[in-house]
């Protein structure tokens, strides 16, 4: 892939993403695609990704804004970095209560790109910092 083609992936991942399309984001994925997620356990495989997306809109609905994304020459890396615009909807277990609370939080993702698709997504936030929005103790 171009560096070009996998910019326009990681861009048609998000724009489906912000607008809640998940069919379009899977279909931006490998079957096995990797997926880190911040503070969590490594998931692998397309059922896990779409299992994760089930579980993240059922507690949270996010947007995503001010996206910047690279891509390395050969179009087998980006990256991206945002702004995560969010309301914390339903209880996620071990976390905190839900109440509607507002949130808003940079991070970054890292992707490697294999024939095509994307084969792994990882996502860095700052959890302290979320978890003192959605409990109050924001400074």
């Amino acid at each position: 892939m171009s560096q070009a083609d996998t910019l326009a992936l990681i861009r048609r991942y998000y724009d489906a993403f912000n607008r809640d399309d998940h069919d379009t984001m899977l279909a931006c994925l490998a079957d096995d695609v990797v997926h880190d997620v911040n503070q969590g356990v490594r998931r692998a495989g397309i059922e896990q990704f779409r299992a994760f997306n089930a579980r993240m809109a059922h507690s949270y609905h996010e947007r995503l804004e001010n996206i910047v994304v690279m891509a390395n020459a050969d179009g087998s890396r980006a990256s991206a970095e945002f702004n995560v615009n969010g309301v914390y909807k339903n209880t996620d277990e071990g976390l905190p209560p839900a109440a509607g609370q507002k949130y808003l939080l940079p991070a970054g993702t890292f992707f490697a790109i294999k024939a095509g698709k994307i084969a792994r997504v990882t996502t860095y936030y700052n959890l302290t910092e979320w978890l003192m929005q959605v409990t109050g103790e924001a400074e």
